[in-house]
């Protein structure tokens, strides 16, 4: 190289220093941390199969659709899907000490439907129920009770002393109540499984817009 070049180069390095061109790199500039979304607080929806989604996508269980009717609506809530098929009103109170680690501010409890149709004695529910709650309360959850209605084939006798059970424990722990969890689907083939007991997704659509008053009304309470 002749020393007219190597000046020449020289030049070059240095014009490109004096511009400040070193800022300007090929490598791509790093990317900027995102902050995670802070909620506001946590919902944990406690059930069986109906609250779990038997039988549909995660994201079609009323859960997920609740969430996101929620943060649609401006409330920064997560909605934890906390359910299990074909669990009881034993299988609930069991495992409270479980929900409690997922630091509920609100639970929405939806148990009972599969005592009824084993025949369980409807006593035996109420009390599990009751001593569910007591638990949460003691520990500063708040609770949305979601009532349940049993089939009419195990009989009238059975059937009124079960669905007395939710409107009689929400009455003594002062607690808003979902008079019918499956309000307005029941019954419906088009709305269910072929099983005609679990919801499709339209299904559990209809049940989000039914119970999302009942929650808004706890998170106003909150603010």
């Amino acid at each position: 190289m002749s020393k007219v070049l190597r000046v020449s180069s020289l030049a070059v390095v240095l014009i490109y220093l004096l511009c400040g061109c070193e800022k300007h790199s090929s490598s791509p500039p790093s990317p900027k941390t995102q902050p995670l979304p802070s909620f506001k607080g946590t919902i944990v929806a406690v059930g069986d199969s109906l609250t779990a989604g038997y039988g549909v996508n995660e994201a079609d269980a009323y859960p997920a659709q609740l969430e996101k009717k929620l943060q649609g609506a401006g409330f920064n809530w997560r909605v934890i899907n906390a359910g299990i098929s074909g669990e009881t009103s034993s299988g609930t109170l069991s495992r409270v000490a479980w929900v409690l680690k997922l630091k509920p501010d609100i639970v929405i409890l939806e148990t009972g439907a599969n005592d009824g149709l084993r025949g369980i004695d409807p006593q035996v529910t109420k009390k599990n129920i009751d001593e569910t709650i007591r638990i949460l309360k003691d520990n500063r959850v708040t609770v949305i009770l979601a009532g349940m209605r049993m089939v009419t084939s195990m009989g009238r006798d059975y059937t009124s002393e079960f669905g007395a059970i939710y409107p009689v424990v929400a009455k003594k722990h002062n607690l808003i109540l979902i008079p019918f969890f499956l309000q307005g689907i029941a019954g419906i083939p088009t709305l269910n499984q072929n099983d005609g007991i679990h919801p499709v997704a339209e299904g559990y659509r209809i049940i989000t817009d039914m119970i999302f008053p009942y929650v808004v009304q706890v998170l106003t309470s909150k603010t």
